[in-house]
């Protein structure tokens, strides 16, 4: 076993290689003026190429004069534990410390055991106020499906520096702004009150303590992604020169929706002093989160009831105009003070809670905060008393017994790939904070496009529950069907919204919110020209396929007939009408035509100097309805005539409609050339192209070329340039045997490499403006053996929220779309498991640096545990079932493993 000594002085970083006590080779690199992380990225590059088959390192203690030589680097932000972070991964190495390596039995379990530590463990030092702290904070996230906290430390207040949060599922309201010159309606994710707030002042000193005003030594902050645990330490010193160490530990029970709890620990390192601790309820707090929205109405609700009494504080608010009530209770407690001590003061929208007690150096008292939340849109949970918080331990100790059930459930073990390993279970836990089967099962809501983390697309649920759900549906499928439900429960306004366009059936909304009405936005900010233009994104009417495939993935998965029969055939059905509604026959052509439509591509919304908005025959969308077409029948076959007869009779829907579905999909419209590339839309190919690498040698992130050419005048429309998969979208959803029906159904003949083609023209027109792009090309090159081109594009997708590869977007919030969706293809393309046929079909392509793959699912009812290696796939079933393993079919005896060679 090969391992590196890394000694980094004021201006090199000396290695050693070594295998045992063994020196086999050491090297210098110098470096002038230290800059960070540059210089560290530029170092990781010259080890990972100079020592290829090193297993770990350990890093000696920095010597002072590399402080004090470099002037980019300070002791808080560039300490050791953070160098370490960053070599680690960047190396995609265990790195030690000399005191973990003297504390250690034998080198390779130290090396185990930094591992396992690093793959369940966000660790972040220092501090950097403004967007990179507010992504650090979205990471930084706990919840439990129905509240979500952002990681943020006791002492922070809602400022341009740092931003907590408190954000309730469902939560919703809408308010009028004046935007360019006119009013606009914007329905809002709302932060609701603060209840996080904790600081102290020492005896002589001037202000409370902030990490603004002080002087901060030390900040450590972590998420224990195992447990659900967010923890803080901090040495800070006051402007009196009073030192303290302050660690704070906060979590979310994700056993009891309501409840979060905080920890707060003082302890004085060089005074004996009296100490004020201040907690506050705080209703000021208002949208703050997305710095484009800062100009619209940011205050969404009004208190009415403050109330302090003792140890304890009620603030109860309501929305200003969806009318929804909050409450929080909180419950203060400590080893220094009694109930009867406490300070209240209760002002027009705060409530602030003091003691004051002797603190004693070297110390440390313990102060903590239970805090109780409920909204009246859980009516049920609203309405019924709560059981009072005891103490952190015992809710934690809860909590920590929740997660532990749901890892068991979702958790993908990776063998070989440290970092993978990392963030796969970093985008896991996202998706369990952001829905959990513990706390969303009777909850009317889904998962928004940014969690229960931020304020981006103002909290609304978009398509991006396609890469969502089936998640839910592998691991979790009661949760799964509470999300579709959602949809369900809003089928109704979504039959409004279609009528209101002059369209039959259900037309579900691009964005949608509290009710299911389109919310989105009428004008949309450029960034880039700080100028607002017209928004057409309305028009991606395909939102409303997205809905029907999770229908159909969740039944086909599960198996509930019962779900189809109440309420999956109703929405399918009612959304195929609208189709068939959208749909115009074309004598010319003797095909129909669907026309006023968006792709999921986004960039182009129009055709080039027209005054209309909208796209002509956009092949996604029309052969995703084909899909829909086709597999309606299915649906409908599992209901008997009178199901049938009565499901007609609710929907208005006759045979005619069925036979009018029956013809469209024959004969639906696309446009392809003589190489075999479906074009995007009708018209495409008349398009100009974009000169890529004159464009990123001018801008250099050029993810979004919309608004660059906004920006200089121009449009879009006019050149063949995506912000994401569009026409690919289409494989990403159904197999390539499918696609290959469906058009040979339609009469369209295309070469047998025609995937190939589309995926590099496509490929080469695409700027990556959505993260999700990189993971559905990563999913299509590994289909066609672009083994290189798909891992690239999927590690870039792994680090997009870590990495915050777009530049201030993870500031406002996670992304669960891509999140979910870099689960889901490193269970289906990469372990190779296929769940939409009737047998589990297993048929692995495991990365070149991966081992194994250890994890487990639910398919057909029938739950699996399965070990997927590079030479034998493992797989023990609950029940008797087939599998089909490399094309070959196993039959396996319920509960024991069965052990595949291939």
């Amino acid at each position: 076993m090969n391992f590196l000594l890394l000694t980094l002085t004021q201006n090199s970083l000396h290695i050693q290689e070594k295998a045992q006590n063994t020196l086999i080779s050491e090297h210098t690199f110098p470096f002038s003026d230290f800059e960070f992380p540059k210089t560290a990225e530029i170092l990781a590059a010259q080890i990972k190429e100079l020592f290829p088959t090193a297993t770990g390192a350990v890093f000696s203690e920095i010597v002072p004069e590399f402080y004090s030589e470099n002037t980019n680097v300070t002791a808080l932000n560039e300490s050791i534990e953070n160098l370490i972070k960053h070599l680690s991964e960047l190396l995609n190495l265990p790195i030690l410390t000399v005191s973990e390596l003297e504390a250690a039995t034998d080198l390779a379990t130290a090396f185990k055991e930094k591992s396992e530590y690093l793959t369940w463990n966000l660790d972040y030092f220092g501090y950097a106020p403004g967007k990179e702290e507010y992504s650090v904070e979205s990471l930084l996230t706990i919840g439990n499906g129905f509240m979500g906290l952002r990681g943020t430390v006791p002492e922070m207040t809602l400022s341009k520096e740092h931003y907590p949060a408190t954000y309730i599922a469902g939560l919703y309201n809408e308010e009028k702004s004046e935007v360019a010159g006119q009013i606009v309606e914007n329905e809002d994710f709302v932060n609701t009150p603060n209840n996080q707030y904790i600081s102290i002042k020492v005896d002589g000193a001037d202000d409370w303590l902030t990490l603004e005003k002080a002087t901060l030594h030390y900040l450590h902050r972590n998420l224990n992604l195992k447990t659900g645990l967010f923890s803080s330490h901090m040495i800070i010193e006051d402007s009196h020169q009073h030192q303290l160490k302050i660690t704070a530990k906060k979590i979310v029970n994700m056993a009891k929706k309501n409840n979060y709890s905080i920890q707060y620990l003082i302890k004085p390192l060089n005074f004996s002093k009296d100490i004020t601790v201040k907690t506050t309820t705080d209703g000021a707090v208002y949208n703050f989160n997305v710095e484009r929205y800062r100009n619209l109405t940011a205050k969404h609700f009004h208190i009415t009831q403050l109330l302090a009494e003792k140890n304890k504080a009620m603030i109860e608010v309501q929305t200003n105009q969806s009318r929804i009530n909050v409450q929080q209770v909180a419950t203060i407690t400590g080893d220094f003070f009694d109930a009867d001590t406490v300070k209240n003061s209760i002002g027009q929208e705060i409530i602030e809670q003091e003691i004051t007690f002797y603190a004693e150096k070297n110390t440390t008292y313990t102060f903590e905060k239970q805090v109780q939340v409920k909204a009246s849109i859980a009516k049920e949970n609203w309405e019924a008393p709560l059981l009072p918080a005891t103490s952190f331990d015992s809710e934690f100790t809860e909590s920590k017994h929740a997660w532990e059930t749901l890892w068991k459930k979702s958790d993908i073990r990776v063998t070989g790939d440290l970092m993978s390993q990392k963030l796969l279970r970093i985008h896991t836990y996202h998706l369990l904070v952001s829905a959990s089967p513990f706390n969303n099962n009777d909850l009317d809501v889904s998962v928004t496009a940014r969690g229960l983390h931020g304020e981006a697309y103002r909290g609304h649920i978009f398509w991006d529950e396609i890469f969502i759900l089936p998640f839910y549906i592998l691991h979790f499928p009661e949760t799964a069907k509470q999300l579709l439900m959602y949809r369900y429960n809003r089928l109704g306004k979504a039959k409004e919204n279609a009528r209101e366009s002059n369209y039959a059936g259900a037309m579900y909304p691009w964005q949608s919110g509290l009710d299911g009405s389109e919310d989105t936005q009428k004008l949309h900010l450029n960034p880039l020209n700080g100028q607002w233009g017209e928004d057409h994104s309305i028009l991606q009417r395909h939102v409303s396929l997205a809905i029907a495939y999770n229908v159909w993935m969740y039944w086909n998965n599960s198996g509930d007939d019962q779900f189809i029969k109440e309420y999956g055939a109703e929405m399918l059905l009612e959304i195929a009408n609208f189709w068939r509604s959208a749909a115009t026959f074309d004598e010319t052509t003797n095909r129909y035509y669907i026309d006023k439509v968006m792709g999921p591509d986004e960039f182009h919304e129009a055709y080039p100097d027209s005054t209309e908005s909208g796209l002509k025959n956009n092949a996604y969308t029309n052969l995703m309805v084909v899909w829909l077409f086709e597999e309606l029948e299915n649906i409908l076959s599992l209901l008997d005539t009178q199901e049938q007869t009565e499901l007609f009779n609710k929907t208005g829907i006759t045979q005619e409609h069925l036979k009018k579905m029956e013809d469209i999909r024959k004969r639906l419209s696309i446009e392809v050339n003589e190489d075999g590339i479906i074009a995007q839309y009708e018209g495409y190919f008349d398009l100009k192209e974009i000169d890529w690498e004159k464009a990123k040698e001018k801008y250099g992130n050029i993810y979004r070329m919309d608004r660059i050419l906004k920006a200089e005048g121009q449009s879009p429309d006019d050149y063949k340039v995506s912000k994401q998969a569009d026409t690919l979208m289409l494989f990403y959803n159904l197999n390539k045997e499918k696609i290959d029906e469906i058009l040979a159904e339609l009469g369209y003949d295309l070469p047998e490499d025609y995937l190939e083609k589309n995926l590099l023209y496509y490929l080469n027109r695409t700027s990556h403006g959505s993260t999700l792009s990189r993971i559905v090309h990563a999913q299509l090159a590994e289909e066609v053996a672009f083994h290189d081109l798909s891992w690239k594009l999927y590690q870039e997708a792994l680090y997009s929220d870590y990495q915050d590869i777009q530049g201030g977007t993870t500031a406002e919030g996670i992304h669960t779309g891509v999140m979910a969706a870099t689960i889901y293809v490193t269970l289906t393309t990469y372990a190779g498991i296929d769940i939409k046929k009737n047998h589990l079909t297993i048929q692995p392509n495991l990365p070149q640096n991966w081992t194994e793959m250890i994890f487990n699912i639910d398919h057909k009812g029938i739950h699996y545990d399965l070990i997927v290696s590079k030479d034998f796939v493992q797989v023990c079933p609950s029940q008797d079932t087939t599998v089909i393993v490399q094309n070959h079919p196993y039959q396996l005896l319920a509960h024991d493993v069965t052990t595949i060679n291939y």
